[in-house]
């Protein structure tokens, strides 16, 4: 049964401007079904947040950073086959733990109470959840709840390929 890949804003950032592991989240979503995808809402709101920092810095020049929004807005934003989660505030209330025991900000203690919630279920019926960020602290603490972890500036397609599966 195929893996589901859940993908957090600073890896889905490597998609839309050129940083190291960019050449493996251009290989997830090319690879990948994108009905395998899971990203919380507020996610989204953070990558066009980095997206508007690296214009900002000039890392990004007008056009590139228009073309990057354009591709965003068209890939995921409009996306009909990804499975958004919502940030209520139920999730919220259930995140809580995750932000003491591990020292994590509130949006990775909602990523980290989603994605464990989507594992128990894909558990269940036979298959599992990959987390997918190049945020060393949320891998880590992914990594001490059980889940299984992939950072796509540390690790290759290769190795994507050896823990999803096709």
């Amino acid at each position: 049964m195929p893996k589901l890949l859940f993908l957090d804003a600073s890896a889905i950032a490597k998609r839309y401007y050129s940083e190291v592991g960019s050449s493996v989240m251009n290989d997830v979503f090319t690879r990948y079904s994108h009905d395998r995808f899971v990203v919380l809402t507020v996610g989204l709101l953070e990558v066009a947040s980095i997206l508007v920092r690296k214009r900002n810095h000039k890392l990004l020049v007008l056009a590139d950073y228009q073309i990057a929004l354009a591709k965003f807005d068209l890939e995921l934003i409009k996306s009909s086959s990804i499975a958004f989660v919502e940030a209520v505030d139920l999730l919220a209330f259930d995140s809580l733990v995750f932000v003491e025991r591990h020292s994590i900000n509130a949006t990775d203690a909602m990523i980290l109470r989603c994605a464990l919630d989507f594992a128990l279920v894909e558990r269940a019926i036979g298959s599992d959840l990959i987390l997918v960020s190049s945020d060393r602290r949320l891998i880590a603490s992914a990594q001490a709840e059980g889940l299984d972890t992939f950072n796509p500036e540390v690790q290759t397609t290769v190795q994507l390929i050896a823990l999803v599966g096709s």
